[in-house]
């Protein structure tokens, strides 16, 4: 691309500075003619075969054919007056090679903006093998391999860090400067740079289903997708070709016959000039080049913040969105559970937290977790004994010689201990000491830092109604929804019912908005696949949510949701500001040109001036910082 630019100014050079050296040169005539040909050769040969190929090919009507006809007919009436005078053929050529070579360099500028953006496909994966690292392609690597990436590498494939301890900057996949912390046991996705220690690497997928190689494959695609606003132009495009240059025709051929009939001087050349002057003007490329250009750099710039759009389709979709409806886990919360309260303890809570964790230390239940992570230390398991598991109820255990009961309400039953009920959201732990009831423990998922102020934001940004639909219990899901200010809390539902929901919703819908759900889960897959717009969280989320969705945020990060539907609509504000542009501007300019009121040079600016102000315009898109 970047040859072909340079090749395509320096026939701009050359030809400019031949067009002015010419009308130095005191030449008459033919010499005159073919003097002032070499310019127009060098800089329109290309055009000329395009036009002579879509003829052959009868595809006939394109701007090529446009610019051939409307030149070469400019250099036949010099002949035919006898002016000698064929710099406007020339300059019409000429601005137009400009306006292609500054759409060219416009449109290859975004690409490479992006693709420096998502230059995250890595070139080799480092195996140790006899005590050395050895590089190999990352698609020779299986899972279950264990990779050691140095600093300042590209993390190569998803995985799982068996040893080390580093930062990674995740700029190239999030949007966000922000390095991040990763050590032992933590999980890596690729596509990250490791900033500081060696890690080694488990790997957990092939390269192939990894996330840099998804991501690229989304950029890739994206632009296969085409919108309504792209899908109008291309049918526009085919139509009002073929009508202008019928329209060029008749006012060559009509007002002359008329003036003949009515025994005026036909004055062909004046309405065959007028005639080259529509077609010049008539060039929709303004618009064919534009739109599907304000998409590109839309999808580019939402990619830069971490938003991965599918295609130009599901950009316009989301500009339109009125009802945004969220699972709760994994998507407003964090799907991790944590200690949040302790209630009625007649000991320190640490202590009673301690209690709790000995005895469930056997355990690899979520619950359990959770009060492992609280006790903030590795459970001593010598401490331990006698431990018997009440399934669904909890568990008993001696520790340090104490008999401890830990569980719900169900296992104080069975043990005749006396409890006390909470009314708190979350799951609920009653623990038993030697028989007497010490207390309980509140464990709740937790809210996402960002959750309650992307709701707000929502709002801010003119949707109407925000809904959240969840497979928990109504008392916890009231309480979030609440919590974070959503206006419908759906609660007890199963994958089908959260379906049954979003039809419902969608059915409901007013005028032409759309409806959009965000989600992570393989139960999410089927609600992502039946709303307007799938949104799926990228960094935890699960591969069947984020296959199905039509936009993925790639770190987690709901506030990413109001950044996506404002990106969707400067994007479209923007084609809709071209589109009005370019054909309020040439429809002016072709009614001047009808009545003789313009000539070549405001032709020149109807067609490439437009072109350059709204691809100009289109790059905005680009930009989203500050949205």
């Amino acid at each position: 691309m970047r040859k072909k630019q340079k090749i395509m100014l320096a026939r701009i050079l050359i030809s400019a500075a031949m067009l002015i050296g010419l009308h130095f040169v005191p030449a008459e005539g033919w010499l005159k003619l073919a003097l002032y040909m070499v310019p127009y050769l060098v800089i329109g040969y290309d055009i000329l075969i395009k036009a002579f190929k879509g003829v052959r090919n009868r595809q006939v009507f394109d701007e090529s054919f446009l610019m051939a006809v409307a030149t070469v007919g400019a250099v036949a009436l010099a002949l035919y007056e006898k002016s000698g005078d064929y710099t406007e053929a020339i300059a019409v050529m000429l601005f137009y090679q400009v306006g292609e070579w500054f759409q060219s360099y416009a449109v290859g500028k975004s690409r490479r903006n992006i693709s420096a953006l998502m230059d995250i496909r890595p070139d080799y994966a480092n195996i140790e093998r006899d005590g050395r690292l050895e590089q190999v392609d990352p698609d020779e690597v299986e899972p279950g391999s264990l990779i050691v990436v140095q600093p300042g590498e590209r993390v190569p494939i998803d995985g799982v860090v068996v040893e080390g301890a580093s930062t990674l900057n995740t700029s190239a996949l999030t949007g966000e400067s922000l390095p991040r912390d990763v050590k032992k046991g933590g999980e890596i996705i690729s596509g990250c740079i490791n900033m500081t220690g060696v890690l080694k690497i488990r790997t957990t997928k092939e390269f192939g289903e990894s996330t840099v190689s998804k991501i690229l494959d989304l950029v890739e695609n994206a632009s296969s997708r085409k919108s309504r606003s792209e899908d109008f132009i291309s049918k526009f495009a085919r139509v009002y070709t073929p009508a202008v240059c019928a329209a060029a025709l008749a006012l060559a051929l009509l007002p002359p016959a008329v003036r003949l009939l009515l025994g005026l001087p036909a004055g062909w050349h004046v309405w065959i000039y007028r005639a080259l002057t529509f077609l010049v003007i008539s060039c929709p490329c303004a618009l064919v080049i534009s739109i599907p250009l304000s998409f590109f750099a839309g999808i580019g710039g939402a990619s830069r913040a971490g938003v991965l759009v599918k295609g130009s389709n599901y950009l316009e979709a989301l500009s339109k969105t009125g009802v945004v409806v969220f699972d709760k886990t994994g998507t407003l919360t964090r799907g991790v559970f944590e200690v949040n309260a302790v209630h009625h303890s007649g000991m320190e809570d640490e202590k009673l937290i301690e209690y709790a964790a000995l005895a469930e230390s056997a355990s690899s239940h979520p619950i359990s977790r959770s009060l492992r992570r609280a006790y903030k230390k590795e459970p001593d398991r010598s401490r331990v004994r006698d431990v018997k598991e009440f399934s669904g109820n909890g568990v008993t255990a001696l520790v340090d010689g104490v008999s401890v009961a830990v569980g719900n309400d169900r296992l104080m039953e069975r043990l005749g201990i006396p409890y006390i009920s909470c009314h708190s959201a979350g799951t609920i732990i009653h623990i038993g000491l030697n028989g007497e009831y010490a207390g309980h423990i509140v464990i709740s998922d937790v809210v996402k830092p960002h959750s309650a102020e992307a709701v707000k934001a929502l709002k801010g940004a003119g949707v109407r109604k925000t809904v959240m639909l969840t497979g928990d219990r109504k008392q916890v899901a009231d309480q979030v929804a609440a919590k974070l200010g959503i206006d419908e809390a759906c609660s007890e539902l199963l994958p089908a019912g959260k379906v049954e929901k979003v039809e419902e919703l969608i059915r409901a819908a007013k005028g032409n908005e759309k409806l959009a759900f965000v989600g992570d889960g393989i139960n999410d897959a089927p609600v992502l696949g039946r709303a307007d717009i799938g949104i799926a969280m990228g960094a935890m989320g699960s591969d069947a949510a984020i296959e199905a969705a039509d936009v993925v945020l790639m770190d987690d990060d709901p506030l990413k949701i109001v950044k996506a539907i404002r990106i969707s609509r400067k994007c479209l504000r923007i084609v809709y500001e071209n589109i009005v542009f370019a054909i309020g501007v040439k429809l002016i300019c072709l009614v001047l040109g009808a009545l003789g009121a313009a000539n070549m040079w405001l032709a020149i600016f109807a067609d490439v001036g437009v072109m350059i102000l709204a691809v100009l315009n289109a790059i905005r898109a680009l930009f989203v910082k500050k949205l």
